[in-house]
């Protein structure tokens, strides 16, 4: 009996710093966009070659080491 005179308000404590944690991480935007993380990491790469490509072919020279495009014969 005497274990709950230090559990119960120990508790109360806990709940108070959990709600508080999770109150600073609401202010501080990290639950703002949970879906746009997963989609740059789909589309990051394909945006990065196109643009690769693209500076590619603004170079005049038709020797430079050009890598082919997707589906282009060499």
């Amino acid at each position: 009996m005497e274990s709950l005179y230090i559990l119960i308000p120990l508790s109360v404590v806990l709940v108070f710093v959990i709600a508080a944690i999770f109150w600073w991480s609401l202010k501080s935007g990290q639950f703002d966009d949970l879906e746009g993380p997963g989609y740059r990491i789909l589309m990051d790469d394909d945006r990065l070659r196109e643009k690769t490509y693209d500076e590619y072919d603004k170079v005049e020279d038709s020797d430079s080491a050009v890598p082919p495009r997707p589906g282009e014969l060499q």
